[in-house]
């Protein structure tokens, strides 16, 4: 068993068709914790049947959902996972092993992150094995506050562990476009905060440059077609958040 209490934790929104394959990986922990965004689904409901705390509250960002989440979380070590992403047995085997040492050698922990996308595990380029903070003691580090794209800020050295998790993206054409939609708008909004302004020359080679670099330079030509559809995806996404920018921009004169 390990000596060390870790609260696992969650934000969530609809998500009925993902949450128990992550939950059923989070059982050996010592708490779950879920901040739901008023969910009109099933998902609050199958969280209280892992035994999680589920809380509500109204979604106005990522960052803010998540430090919102630590502070709810009993204990001081917190591992962040989010609905659509699974532990491997491995990965849970070597948590547990170096928790179950008295005193711990860091105060923040890598996890390996593994791409699923369409159904279809990354097996080359960067999206193959990412390292991404994930397990740290919330006395020391926490969540951005950003609206899209937090991540959690500790400048110490850190461990990592050698196992993965896996992070099912997205499953069909319609939730990545929902996705994109979603992620563009809330980053328009940060960029429209900040007064930045669209450059329709440089926006003009945002996309296939965007392309070139995460379909050849990155590696995912050698992901079959779900390589080219994610590749296609981010480069539809550089874009549209510029898009929708200007399109705030151009309301806010009018």
């Amino acid at each position: 068993m390990h000596k060390h209490q870790i609260s696992a934790a969650l934000i969530t929104f609809n998500e009925e068709s993902n949450i128990a394959r992550t939950l059923e990986k989070l059982t050996w922990c010592d708490e779950i914790v879920v901040i739901d965004s008023n969910s009109t689904d099933k998902t609050k409901e199958i969280c209280a049947s892992f035994g999680a705390k589920v809380y509500s509250k109204e979604f106005k960002g990522y960052g803010e959902q998540k430090r919102f989440l630590v502070e709810k979380c009993s204990f001081d070590w917190v591992l962040s996972v989010d609905a659509d992403e699974v532990l491997t047995n491995e990965l849970i085997n070597e948590i547990q092993t170096e928790f179950s040492k008295q005193k711990l050698t860091y105060k923040a922990y890598l996890l390996n992150r593994k791409h699923v996308y369409l159904g279809k595990v990354f097996k080359y380029g960067y999206l193959k094995n990412t390292p991404i903070l994930r397990l740290f003691n919330k006395n020391y580090a926490n969540f951005s506050d950003k609206k899209v794209h937090e991540t959690v800020e500790y400048k110490g050295k850190k461990g990592r562990f050698k196992n993965v998790f896996y992070h099912y993206t997205a499953s069909t054409v319609e939730q990545i476009n929902y996705k994109k939609n979603r992620y563009a708008t809330l980053v328009s909004e940060e960029y429209f905060k900040k007064r930045k302004r669209v450059n329709l020359l440089i926006l003009l080679f945002k996309y296939p440059l965007a392309f070139i670099k995460e379909y050849f330079i990155r590696g995912n030509i050698l992901n079959g077609y779900e390589g080219y559809v994610w590749s296609t995806y981010i480069a539809e996404y550089s874009v549209l958040k510029y898009l929708k920018l200007r399109e705030r921009n151009k309301n806010a004169k009018s």
